[in-house]
């Protein structure tokens, strides 16, 4: 694992500069749901290029509708991982509407069960969420998603990679937060720095576990 690579790719593209102000502006969209497909399918393309070993795996900002479409099935494959988290809040709603101000103690312990059950899962998803893409970049069906006995192979064969990969994404998503001393518009080209390295870790990961062609 070079986590030094992931960390200055970036800067060994000569176009480094103009892809990242366009993924910022993917970045600055993305609250309003517009961005989040592009950024993801994006993503995907580094994973790809990256396990392809390419010298310059940062890959252009062309074809957006294509890297929309892969962005899009990642994104509906994310919210099929968090529909028992969906089905729990609006069991809990409707748990409290039922029960009003009677509800009291109990409704309140519901919820908190509801949320520590969430947060569980939704712990869960995100450890192995990244093994789900480096499988999707690896065949490019959407079904890849959900074969879950590959993802988990793909975790176990590489777990010491593959933790490795996890906390030092998460580290740099909180690191990217400290783009507000850049203004708020630091933090659009930080969090999208972020995912790049976050992306070239994945490939690693993926070229590792699962050789490809060029």
């Amino acid at each position: 694992m070079d986590i030094g690579k992931a960390f200055g790719y970036v800067f060994e593209d000569e176009n480094w500069i103009v892809k990242v102000l366009i993924g910022g502006l993917f970045v600055l969209l993305s609250p309003f749901l517009i961005g989040i497909p592009f950024l993801v399918g994006y993503a995907v393309e580094t994973v790809q290029n990256v396990m392809r070993d390419k010298p310059r795996p940062l890959p252009e900002w062309s074809d957006l509708g294509d890297k929309f479409v892969k962005g899009l099935i990642l994104t509906v494959a994310a919210m099929v991982y968090m529909l028992p988290v969906i089905l729990l809040a609006c069991l809990l709603g409707f748990v409290s509407a039922v029960a009003g101000n009677r509800g009291g103690d109990a409704v309140r312990s519901v919820a908190l069960c509801v949320q520590c059950i969430s947060w569980l899962w939704g712990l869960l998803v995100a450890i192995v969420f990244p093994a789900t893409v480096i499988r999707y970049a690896k065949s490019g069906e959407f079904m890849a998603a959900f074969r879950f006995g590959e993802i988990f192979s793909l975790i176990t064969a590489n777990i010491g990679n593959y933790i490795v990969a996890i906390l030092v994404g998460w580290l740099t998503s909180i690191l990217a937060g400290f783009g507000v001393i850049l203004c708020f518009v630091g933090v659009l080209f930080t969090t999208f720095w972020a995912y790049l390295i976050s992306a070239h870790l994945w490939g690693q990961v993926g070229r590792q576990a699962l050789p490809t062609t060029a």
